[in-house]
Formats: structure tokens, C-alpha cells, sequence
């Protein structure tokens, strides 16, 4: 009797002390992946300033297109990370992926803060810039892929989309804390200030202050035990000599989140320079419109998550898809002709609602289709993919098509098309959710 209550005593020790680990480990996980878009906000926010400061001065629309081009650099080299980070989580361990990549991001964030102008060094000035963006999409190539396969590994059988929910909801988090710094610098000190020097102080902070945090509080967690487990079982070392990344699957992984990214980057990155440019709504105003709706993105994300976990990941990815192929032409018919800022910001926060479903229960679903030795390289190459062909490019190609069709509705249709790659392959998944891990 005594022996089966300190048993039991033990069983529950032993739980608590799990969960405590768990929960550490989600903490410690969220504040790397938050670096990642708060450079992203900073760096676009900050454009016009870093091109006046690393481009020719003598034509300053030429200099911001250069400015912007630099940014999209860094979704060139997030493929080549994702498959070089993606393997190292599977042979080495998600949590020392995680480790390495951290200190590359918040190294070429800082160095960014730090590099000479053009009046400084001339023609290296955004030779080196672009060295960084690519260091900084290579290294964020890694993190989403480890930083997904790690939170679902640690979460509870029942809570596995709840848990990798929260990887991108920090990540929308770590946007709106970007745009959040960059409104107080532009607020607080004037153009002149904000040019010579003002705008480093972001690039700094992240590198300085959010990377070492992050790499020290990731240092103190553990390994999951899952993938403990493979290592001790042999499975890892079994495939150490072996490359075997499934591509089926990972080619399933890059079509069913296809409508994620596009969506995003249309509605949240597209769509604020649409509304000025060819609708009727100032730059200020949907400026604030944006920052509501990644509020919105974030609740809907977590919650996403939880319903998921609660219904399957099929019915909120089948229905994200179908919201977006029915809605997308009257929401772009209304940023086109609407004048009410109340009406187009109810849009955008209906938009946000369902990227939302979809990137709550996504990454779940994507990391739930690879197997423990194998689930970093796969998540990795799915996401770092699908963010590269359809996100990275999603701005060009909405305002490209306006140009080659005449028509200002012409984006739409471009989200329409991926919601219906997505939904074709959607219904073709097996639902997951309320099944174990795949060993």
C-alpha cells in the first residue's frame, strides 16, 4: 500500500516536473522565432531611410526599389538554410539547430546596425547589406522548421496544435513589437535624427538585447524526448549516411500552405501599399489598419491551434482555403472603391481571421506528416519553399499582374488560384490530429 502511493507520489513528480520542462521549452523556443519578423517590420519600415543610407543618392526611386530588392534577398537564401538546418535538427537535435542558428540571425541584425553608408564606403556599403540579408535568411531558413518540429515534439498527444500555433503566433508577435520600436523612433526624433542614426537602434536591440536572450534561455532547456527516444532507439544514426527527405510528402507540405503564405503577404504586406496607391484610404490609416489586423492574426492563430487540436487540422485548413476563394474578389473590389476606414479595417480584420485558421492548425498538420527522423528537414524544406515562391514574391507578382492585366482587382485572382492548389490537396491529407507521432 505504501509502496503503490509513493508510487504514485512519484508518477506525479515526475509529471510536474515534465510539464515544467514543457513549458519552459515553449517560452524559450517563442522568443527566437520572434526575431525573425522583427527585423522584417524594422527593415521595411525602415526603407526609405536605408536607401538613402546604402545607395547611389542621385536617383532615390531607383534607391528604394534597390532597398526593397535587398529585402527579398533574404528569401533567396531561407531554401538553402531550411535543407542545411533542416537536416541538422534531424542529425544533431532540434535544440542544437536552434542554438546555431540564433546567434547567425542576431549576428547579421547587429551587423546591419552597424555597417557603413554609401557616403562611407561607396559601392561596398550594400554589397555588405546584401551579405547580411542573405546570413539572415539563411539562419531563418532553420529556425521555423526546428522551431515547429521542437514545440511538437514537447506538447502534449492533445495539445500538439495549440503548441505549434504559438511559433507563429510569436513570430506575428515579434512583427507588430518591430513596428511598434520603429513608430516610437519616428515619433520621438526627427527626420534628420532618425537618418543620421535613429534607425540602427532596431537592428541593434535585436541583435543585441532579444538574440542573447533568446540563445541563453534556449541553452537552458532540454533536448524533446521524443527525439531522445530515435536517438537512443538508432534511428538517427541509422539515417546519418542517408538522405531520404520525402519529397512527396514535402511537395504536399509546399502546395497545402501555398494559400498561408500568399495570403499573408498579399493581405498584410500587399494590401497597406494597395489601399494608398490605387484605393482611397491614407498611408497613416492603414498603417494602424495593419497593426489591428496582426492583432487579430495572433488570437485567431492561438485559437486556430486549439481547435484544431479539438476538431482535426482539416476542417480550419479546408475552410480558410474556401473563405479566401469565395472573398478575395468583393474584399479587393471593396479596398478599391471604399472611402470608410471602419469598413475596409473590418475587411482586413475578416482577412486576419482566416490566415489566422490557417497558419493555427498548418504547421500541426505539416509537422505531424514526417516521421521523428526526418520531421525538422521536412517542415523545414515545406516551409522554406512555400514562404519562398509564393510569400517572398507575393507583392511583385500582385502588382505585376495589375500592370499586365489592367486590372486593379487582378490580385485576387492570384490568391484565388493558390486557395485552390491548397484545397486540392487538403482533401487529399489524412487527418492527424487525434493520431500519435509518426516514429
Amino acid at each position: 500500500m505504501v509502496s503503490h502511493v509513493l508510487g504514485a507520489a512519484g508518477a506525479t513528480s515526475a509529471d510536474d516536473a515534465h510539464a515544467i520542462k514543457r513549458k519552459k521549452a515553449v517560452l524559450c523556443t517563442v522568443v527566437g522565432s520572434s526575431l525573425e519578423f522583427f527585423d522584417f517590420a524594422c527593415y521595411a519600415y525602415f526603407a526609405t531611410v536605408i536607401s538613402h543610407q546604402f545607395f547611389s543618392p542621385t536617383d532615390h526611386a531607383t534607391a528604394l526599389i534597390a532597398s526593397f530588392a535587398v529585402f527579398g534577398i533574404g528569401f533567396v537564401s531561407r531554401p538553402l538554410g531550411a535543407i542545411f538546418f533542416g537536416r541538422l535538427g534531424d542529425l544533431k537535435g532540434r535544440k542544437f539547430a536552434l542554438l546555431v542558428a540564433l546567434p547567425m540571425m542576431g549576428a547579421a541584425t547587429v551587423a546591419i546596425g552597424l555597417l557603413p553608408t554609401y557616403s562611407a564606403i561607396g559601392l561596398a556599403a550594400p554589397l555588405l547589406l546584401v551579405l547580411c540579408r542573405l546570413i539572415q535568411g539563411f539562419s531563418t531558413g532553420g529556425e521555423a522548421g526546428n522551431a515547429v518540429a521542437y514545440l511538437v515534439e514537447w506538447a502534449p498527444p492533445q495539445r500538439r496544435g495549440f503548441y505549434s500555433s504559438f511559433a507563429h503566433a510569436t513570430a506575428v508577435s515579434g512583427t507588430l513589437v518591430g513596428s511598434g520600436l520603429a513608430a516610437i523612433l519616428s515619433t520621438t526624433l526627427d527626420y534628420a535624427s532618425l537618418e543620421a542614426w535613429g534607425w540602427r537602434i532596431p537592428f541593434l536591440f535585436g541583435g543585441l538585447v532579444i538574440a542573447p536572450i533568446g540563445y541563453y534561455l534556449r541553452s537552458k532547456v532540454e533536448e524533446t524526448p521524443r527525439y531522445v527516444t530515435a536517438v537512443h532507439d538508432g534511428e538517427i544514426a541509422s539515417e546519418a549516411n542517408r538522405v531520404d527527405p520525402a519529397w512527396r510528402q514535402c511537395l504536399k507540405a509546399i502546395a497545402f500552405s501555398s494559400v498561408w503564405f500568399v495570403s499573408y503577404y498579399v493581405y498584410m504586406v500587399y494590401v497597406p501599399a494597395f489601399l494608398t496607391l490605387h484605393g482611397h484610404i491614407r498611408g497613416a490609416d492603414a498603417l494602424w489598419i495593419t497593426t489591428a489586423g496582426f492583432v487579430m492574426m495572433v488570437i485567431c492563430i492561438l485559437a486556430a491551434g486549439l481547435l484544431s487540436d479539438a476538431i482535426g487540422r482539416k476542417p480550419p485548413l479546408l475552410a480558410g482555403a474556401i473563405g479566401f476563394v469565395f472573398f478575395s474578389y468583393p474584399l479587393f473590389l471593396l479596398f478599391l472603391h471604399s472611402t470608410s476606414v471602419l469598413t475596409v479595417l473590418l475587411a482586413i480584420l475578416f482577412c486576419n481571421a482566416l490566415i489566422g485558421l490557417i497558419a493555427g492548425s498548418c504547421t500541426a498538420a505539416m509537422a505531424e506528416m514526417f516521421p521523428t527522423r526526418l520531421r525538422t528537414t521536412g517542415v523545414s524544406i515545406g516551409y522554406g519553399l512555400s514562404v519562398t515562391i509564393f510569400g517572398g514574391f507575393a507583392s511583385v507578382i500582385s502588382e505585376l499582374l495589375i500592370k499586365l492585366t489592367g486590372s486593379e482587382l487582378s490580385p485576387s485572382f492570384f490568391v484565388i488560384a493558390t486557395a485552390l492548389v491548397s484545397l486540392s490537396v487538403v482533401v487529399t491529407l489524412k487527418e492527424t490530429a487525434h493520431k500519435p507521432l509518426v516514429d
